[in-house]
């Protein structure tokens, strides 16, 4: 642990950066890709459902939450931040159910994937943030059982929150987060511009 400690800049750091700018280029690509298409093809852009940006709450709140498990981390607020996590959780999964909703709304709506529409991207670039979602959910599962686990008697809290690796692992996660917020508002505008601009 000592050695881990040593580095100037955390692996986990370098990991998370390097994610969050492979899944950046990715989602830049996909962007690119449809506007082309679009101006190529003359084909209209297709209208999100409403249930998008109804969803868009649940994932702002579930970052809002996890900023305040942050805060409740550093102050050594035991029960909130079990809470304020599992919270977190709740919000993650709903978004991740109601997704689904949303694109059986897209299907309702008559938007396909379909090569010959710009629905596939639509398709493409939300199942590819939900992939994203997904993959951070584990990770909030393991704080939580954590927490439950390892936060009973003072001393055990003690030692939880001081733990310097437990502290920069919910700094990293919490700054992935955030991205897969920003992440989903850019997708969410970038198609209700492309609407817009007709």
């Amino acid at each position: 642990m000592a050695e881990e400690r040593a580095f100037l800049i955390h692996p986990k750091q370098i990991i998370i950066t390097l994610v969050i700018a492979a899944v950046t280029m990715l989602f830049i690509a996909f962007s690119i890709s449809y506007l082309y298409n679009r101006m190529q093809s003359g084909i209209p852009p297709v209208k999100l459902p409403n249930l998008f940006y109804f969803n868009t709450l649940f994932l702002l709140s579930s970052s809002y939450t996890l900023h305040l498990a942050n805060k409740a981390y550093l102050s050594d607020l035991t029960e909130r931040y079990k809470v304020l996590i599992g919270v977190t959780i709740i919000s993650s999964i709903i978004f991740l159910v109601l997704q689904f909703f949303a694109w059986k709304q897209m299907i309702n709506m008559n938007i396909f994937v379909d090569a010959a529409n710009t629905g596939s991207y639509m398709y493409l670039l939300s199942a590819t943030h939900f992939v994203h979602v997904i993959g951070g959910l584990p990770f909030l599962i393991v704080f939580f059982v954590n927490a439950l686990k390892k936060m009973k008697s003072p001393v055990s809290v003690l030692i939880y929150f001081s733990d310097p690796d437990k502290k920069r692992d919910l700094q990293l996660l919490t700054t992935y987060w955030h991205y897969i917020d920003i992440l989903w508002i850019y997708l969410v505008l970038f198609f209700l511009l492309n609407y817009w601009i007709q």
